[in-house]
């Protein structure tokens, strides 16, 4: 495809109405980026090392957590660049980069979420033939089928936003590069564009949950089904983390590319909720209600505690 792009670089102006404020930005967001690393890596690690978290469901949770290590690291870095008072200038090939690998990052994670629904349903609904069903062949394709579906929606978008032509301004009004905003840099019509990105990224987000939906509609069916209280809440208990987790992953994209009149302001607070905070909360999420996380946790640290020691 011919790049009819004359601009080299792009300026990000960062986030709206936030002048005067980069020092305490910078230490707030930093804080909450180490938090994110630190958490997702105990995670993985705490997975690794327990040999009774060798499941689908901590699987899938692994791979969840070495999104939620990469999906932050996509804008946070060069936010705090700028923020620190370091160039806010960007090339053409990491703008590029930014928008890529923000959507495969962020569709991976919501086909991730479908998939963990599915191995709930299965656990739940099934449990005699759950080790059949989800055997380590099928968890792998299961979890490569997430990467290549989001590296599929990911190109597909970036390819609509870097088609166009960008031969004038070269602010970006936000913090990082995504479609909304490079779209209204383009020099062209983008109307039709922006319907079909729109559409694009409401439709997949919306397949998700729906089969989400089904999914959890079937365990809570199973659920009730359950005699034993005691039963009841574990299964409970188990699908409250998920939910939770999903909620929080898939309200900001509702209220960023669906709004009828975006708001700048809003759009940028969601989204750093949703690159920054989602990211940092799902290894207490998927800790703090599991007593087998807990316990692994607890093991690694007191590894890691004896470390110096030695």
């Amino acid at each position: 495809m011919r790049n009819l792009s004359v601009v080299t670089e792009f300026i990000l102006l960062g986030i709206p109405h936030t002048e005067y404020l980069e020092t305490l930005l910078f230490a707030l967001f930093l804080s909450f980026y180490i938090f994110t690393l630190m958490g997702n890596l105990l995670i993985l690690l705490a997975t690794v090392a327990s040999t009774c978290l060798h499941t689908p469901m901590y699987f899938f949770l692994c791979k969840l957590s070495v999104c939620d290590i990469f999906f932050p690291s996509v804008s946070s870095p060069k936010m705090l660049l700028y923020l620190s008072g370091n160039s806010r200038a960007i090339s053409y090939a990491g703008c590029v980069s930014q928008l890529f690998f923000y959507h495969f990052l962020g569709c991976t994670e919501c086909f991730l979420y479908t998939v963990m629904a599915y191995d709930r349903f299965v656990a739940i609904c099934f449990p005699l033939r759950y080790t059949i069903i989800m055997s380590h062949r099928m968890c792998a394709v299961l979890a490569m089928g997430t990467s290549f579906f989001g590296c599929i929606q990911a190109t597909f978008l970036t390819t609509l936003t870097f088609q166009l032509p960008y031969c004038g301004p070269n602010e970006v009004d936000y913090y990082f590069c995504d479609i909304p905003v490079m779209l209204k840099l383009a020099c062209a019509d983008t109307s039709a564009l922006e319907m079909v990105g729109l559409i694009s990224v409401g439709l997949m987000p919306l397949s998700c949950f729906l089969l989400i939906l089904t999914s959890y509609s079937f365990i809570i069916f199973s659920i009730l089904q359950i005699r034993s209280t005691e039963g009841r809440c574990r299964a409970f208990s188990t699908c409250s983390a998920h939910l939770t987790a999903i909620l929080l992953s898939f309200m900001p994209v509702v209220l960023i590319y669906l709004q009828p009149t975006p708001n700048p302001w809003l759009n940028a607070t969601v989204q750093i909720l949703n690159n920054l905070v989602t990211p940092m909360l799902n290894p207490l999420i998927y800790s703090l209600r599991n007593k087998e996380v807990k316990y692994s946790l607890s093991k690694v640290l007191q590894q890691l505690a004896c470390l110096p020691e030695k």
